[in-house]
């Protein structure tokens, strides 16, 4: 049976595990899904994901790639390795690629969400997929933050200081705040669509943004962090329990 070129599209609840990543004594997405995988086709499987999602981050559209010899039906290998999941993972779709196609590679942008409960009281129900921040925050002025984030510039001041990667130039595609219209804040989101995101990159930015949100900085200070090019310029790292990654693109 000839081998086929398989991409899944995975979603997750990333709060129990420790990343996307296998890493020795840790639970991870990649780890769970080659044992699923494995079990179902009963040999050995390699998974390469587009993103490595850090721990307690989530996602609905993880893209991922496997080789598989198996008389499967593609149309059921969804159903089938989800079956093998736990309830906080599913895979949403599996799709036949042609041989050589690059996962990591192909990829022409990424989409992230960043939810904030901006609000006196802590929403429990969804406390594991948001920040919660009970000091007002100013949606308008995070929005206009977000503007000069747009573009193809040097984000070394939103890396995290483990990133080594000599190029820090990435280029956004768009950057939006919406939501906190309610006079008690409600929910905020931040929406950051880009080609491809340096480490921690995404949390940096919201954690920026948040800054500028509760007044401690004005909008155009973006250009200033942008410009010094050092981490200790931007804003604290956003919690990753509020981060989704929402879909990739080829």
């Amino acid at each position: 049976m000839a081998t086929r070129n398989i991409k899944l599209t995975i979603a997750y609840d990333g709060t129990e595990y420790h990343g996307w990543q296998i890493q020795p004594g840790f639970r991870t997405i990649q780890g769970v899904l080659t044992e699923a995988i494995g079990g179902l086709l009963e040999c050995k499987v390699r998974i390469c994901g587009a993103s490595r999602t850090d721990a307690g981050v989530s996602a609905l559209g993880q893209a991922g790639l496997i080789q598989i010899d198996s008389p499967i039906p593609t149309e059921n290998l969804a159903k089938a390795i989800t079956d093998r999941l736990p309830p906080d993972m599913a895979v949403v779709e599996a799709a036949e690629v042609p041989m050589g196609f690059d996962v990591i590679g192909a990829v022409r942008s990424k989409l992230y969400r960043y939810t904030i409960h901006n609000g006196p009281v802590r929403p429990v129900l969804q406390i594991r997929h948001c920040w919660h921040i009970p000091t007002k925050l100013d949606a308008a002025a995070m929005a206009e933050a977000a503007k000069f984030l747009v573009g193809t510039k040097d984000f070394k001041s939103f890396a995290s200081a483990n990133d080594k990667r000599e190029d820090t130039v990435r280029t956004i595609f768009r950057c939006d705040v919406t939501g906190g219209e309610q006079p008690e804040g409600g929910w905020v989101y931040v929406d950051v669509e880009g080609g491809s995101f340096l480490y921690n990159m995404v949390r940096n930015i919201v954690g920026t943004l948040v800054e500028i949100g509760v007044g401690r900085w004005q909008p155009e200070k973006i250009n200033e962090i942008l410009e010094a090019k050092d981490r200790r310029a931007a804003g604290v790292l956003a919690p990753a329990a509020g981060l989704c990654l929402i879909r990739i693109e080829y």
